[in-house]
């Protein structure tokens, strides 16, 4: 076996990752041309690795793994290999891209935060978010205009939105588990004991103002990517307009989702409205 059978089998690492943790994410991913998948795959492997070491693994030391994780990382970043596959294709990934170590850092500053941290003020909450999600939005930008310093500095802020509203929504989604299980309350100056239908509709209307910036970017992208992107645009879409119409009780009570066939109908809905140069 040589080298580049390993690099393999690392991106196939990351897509099974992909792939078994969001039904949803992987089938706009496939819309992707091969080259430009395979280091989405590798950002998505390397972000639900470190999400699932904060969020998943109570019975060991998690300030332990993510120390190893982020010194793993370090390692690989600076000497080009790493024996753990997800860090090892997402360094291949980060060279190959000019991926900035400042988005790294911010990602995993954040991942630490939700070891210790249990409220957050706005300008905590905010910054979370930059780390958490908007960086990634960047990460994946970096992929989409491959390399393209011009292109990336011109869609940096609808990439930041799109990446912001993600999250929100996956917040109000998940609102009933970080709270009662991980101990998490992310929107601040909510009360999770007494969420009101005025503290949805706040929530709500900063999540569409980012979807609103996040659309004219997703006009701009290449077309090679545009349908991948809107597709999940589109789904997150739905999921927030479900969210809408749900009482913030009944929030509190069950997680929301999207069946299946409907994100079917999403696929079909965006593929069209790709091919009709609605987008």
């Amino acid at each position: 076996m040589d080298f580049n059978t390993y690099n393999e089998i690392s991106f196939k690492g990351s897509k099974t990752i992909t792939r078994a943790y969001s039904n949803s994410f992987s089938l706009a991913v496939s819309m992707l041309p091969s080259e430009i998948r395979t280091g989405i795959y590798s950002i998505y492997g390397f972000v639900r690795l470190a999400d699932e070491i904060v969020d998943s693994f109570h019975d060991y030391d998690k300030t332990t793994l993510l120390d190893r994780f982020c010194e793993e990382t370090d390692y690989a970043l600076k000497h080009g290999i790493s024996i753990n596959p997800v860090i090892h294709c997402f360094q291949l990934t980060v060279k190959k891209y000019s991926i900035g170590a400042h988005l790294i850092d911010a990602f995993l500053s954040s991942m630490r935060k939700d070891l210790d941290t249990s409220n957050y003020n706005k300008e905590e909450y905010y910054r979370y978010i930059f780390g958490s999600a908007d960086v990634i939005g960047l990460m994946c930008l970096k992929v989409f205009v491959e390399g393209n310093e011009i292109e990336y500095e011109r869609l940096k802020s609808p990439a930041m939105s799109l990446g912001s509203a993600f999250q929100k929504v996956n917040f109000l989604r998940d609102i009933k588990n970080d709270y009662e299980k991980l101990n998490r309350k992310y929107f601040p100056g909510v009360d999770l004991n007494s969420f009101t239908q005025h503290d949805k509709d706040l929530i709500i209307a900063e999540i569409k103002s980012d979807f609103k910036n996040a659309y004219q970017g997703i006009k701009a992208l290449p077309s090679s990517v545009r349908l991948s992107v809107f597709t999940a645009y589109v789904y997150y879409s739905k999921l927030l307009g479900k969210l809408e119409r749900t009482p913030p009780a009944d929030i509190m009570q069950a997680r929301i989702s999207i069946p299946h066939h409907k994100k079917l109908s999403i696929l079909a809905f965006s593929y069209f409205r790709f091919k009709l140069r609605f987008i």
